[in-house]
């Protein structure tokens, strides 16, 4: 990825990226890093790199946000360190395909935990400091797609995802004035996981071929939302939803209809 010309610059500003080392986190990472951010970012365990950019590195903590516990030490110490705290991006979060007929309680729980009591944890957190400071902060939860339509095969993560949306606009109205919370609704993002997501190099070009703009997204897209909303520009956004899908999935009704159109 790029190391100069960052979207928009961020000097001096403080953030934290939760699961920061690989796919979407990781590209977020790196683009805060060149905007001038000190970027600390988590995980369950450690990675081989860290992200860096501009001849600078985030720092890596292990910790498991589930655990509440944990996700306040990680968040208290970042802003020790750093002498403040003023973006976080709620990350983490995924699942891998499971029947909901079959799925089992500790599964479903698991799910639900990371991908939207996590958020919530580390987000009490960082509110506990941001509220605190003149120029309070800002708060993105990476949302996605699942969490606004039907997700089969991934219905708990779907449905987790939803209530991420419900917790943003929620927070917003709690926290504000200080504190901005916000929400990026992700599409079908290619990262390095791509084929285990999406199928073979020719799925994932039929995939691109059907979205409006005619391709997948990348991490490095999901990442110029977030230096929006983290910056000035987006001083009067709070409990928004930037859907970043290169223009939607298109309806699959309209295939089956051109394809029982009567012959001219």
């Amino acid at each position: 990825m790029p190391t100069t010309s960052p979207f928009l610059s961020l000097p001096g500003r403080v953030a934290i990226v939760t699961g920061g080392t690989r796919g979407i986190g990781r590209a977020i990472a790196e683009v805060l890093l060149a905007a001038g951010c000190e970027v600390e970012v988590c995980g369950r365990s450690a990675p081989e790199t860290v992200p860096e950019a501009g001849g600078r590195a985030a720092r890596f903590t292990p910790c498991d946000i589930r655990d509440a516990a944990q996700a306040r030490a990680f968040v208290a110490a970042v802003a020790e360190r750093n002498g403040g705290l003023h973006i976080v991006v709620n990350n983490a979060g995924g699942s891998p395909q499971a029947e909901a007929a079959t799925a089992s309680p500790r599964f479903s729980e698991a799910i639900v935990a990371l991908n939207l009591l996590a958020p919530l944890h580390v987000a009490q957190a960082a509110n506990a400091i941001m509220a605190q400071q003149a120029e309070g902060g800002s708060i993105i939860n990476i949302a996605s797609i699942s969490g606004e339509r039907p997700s089969p095969g991934t219905a708990i993560y779907g449905a987790a995802k939803a209530g991420l949306l419900n917790l943003t606009s929620s927070l917003a109205q709690e926290w504000g004035p200080r504190v901005r919370v916000n929400a990026i609704v992700v599409g079908l993002i290619k990262t390095e996981t791509a084929e285990a997501t999406y199928g073979s190099r020719a799925a994932q070009e039929a995939i691109a071929a059907s979205l409006p703009l005619r391709r997948m997204g990348t991490g490095r897209d999901v990442a110029g939302a977030v230096i929006f909303l983290a910056s000035p520009l987006a001083a009067y956004v709070s409990g928004a939803q930037i859907v970043v899908d290169g223009g939607g999935e298109r309806p699959p009704f309209l295939e089956l209809v051109a394809a029982h159109q009567p012959p001219v």
